[in-house]
């Protein structure tokens, strides 16, 4: 069985350049990390590599300096790493980007199950995922809290539906997003590390894709226009109340009040 994780490195603090004239987040220099959600996924292949005797394949798309995340991945038990990187993806919305990683994933052959976390912390649309499997042309599932079975012709999973629960079986090749509820991710391995040191982190650009259009990738395939970006601001203020707790409970009570909060 061959499983695919989509991952994503996201900037790991708030204070992120944006590109005045595309609405781009400035990404070149700035401390990143592993998307939290997608450390989930990484754990529910983990978990199915061991049931199913998979083999498991992480795949990101970023700038070089996106490796990391592939290594950390390694870490985690991954088997093989492959980076989309290409100054003609840069700039890509939801649609540009699902079109990207299905482009890549087809590239790398047939997987029978790709797992992607719920959403990205920078992004958080929750959209990439379900797109990148209808360019795919799989049937796909959101929101799974819960893996319920698993066989070699499909999966059975629990989504979590906010106000309801709903178990659905889903046949091969088809694509999940997870919850992050789903597992507790394991910490990337010392002992791995070691092991995977010198394994090669493979790496994808637009000349990998057989002289696909220019038009689909990047800012040129991004229908989507930002109209304004912004940092949010910080709003250090704060307020100290002495008096006990009968008191402070009261004082809360009425600025809730005030500020039209209950």
């Amino acid at each position: 069985m061959k499983i695919a994780v989509c991952i994503k490195q996201v900037p790991g603090i708030k204070d992120v350049d944006i590109d005045p004239k595309t609405g781009v987040l400035m990404r070149s220099g700035v401390r990143s990390k592993m998307n939290p959600y997608d450390l989930f996924a990484i754990e529910t292949a983990m978990r199915l590599k061991t049931r199913m005797c998979a083999e498991v394949t992480a795949l990101t798309m970023g700038p070089p300096q996106a490796e990391s995340v592939i290594r950390e991945a390694y870490m985690m038990g991954v088997d093989n790493g492959y980076i989309l990187t290409d100054r003609k993806f840069a700039g890509s919305d939801v649609l540009a980007t699902s079109y990207t990683l299905a482009e890549g994933l087809a590239k790398l052959g047939k997987f029978q199950l790709i797992i992607c976390g719920k959403q990205t912390t920078d992004g958080d649309t929750a959209q990439v995922g379900p797109a990148m499997a209808e360019h795919l042309g799989i049937p796909h599932v959101s929101w799974v809290s819960k893996i319920v079975e698993i066989d070699e012709s499909g999966i059975v999973v629990e989504q979590n539906m906010e106000e309801s629960y709903e178990v659905v079986r889903i046949e091969y090749p088809c694509l999940i997003t997870v919850n992050k509820d789903i597992y507790t991710p394991r910490l990337p391995s010392y002992v791995e590390m070691k092991k995977t040191g010198e394994r090669p982190v493979n790496v994808l650009n637009y000349t990998s894709f057989d002289g696909k259009g220019a038009e689909r990738f990047g800012l040129s395939g991004s229908p989507t226009q930002v109209e304004k970006v912004f940092r949010p601001e910080n709003n250090p203020e704060r307020v100290v109340w002495e008096g006990n707790d009968s008191e402070n409970t009261e004082k809360l009570f009425n600025l809730l009040k005030e500020k039209k909060f209950i």
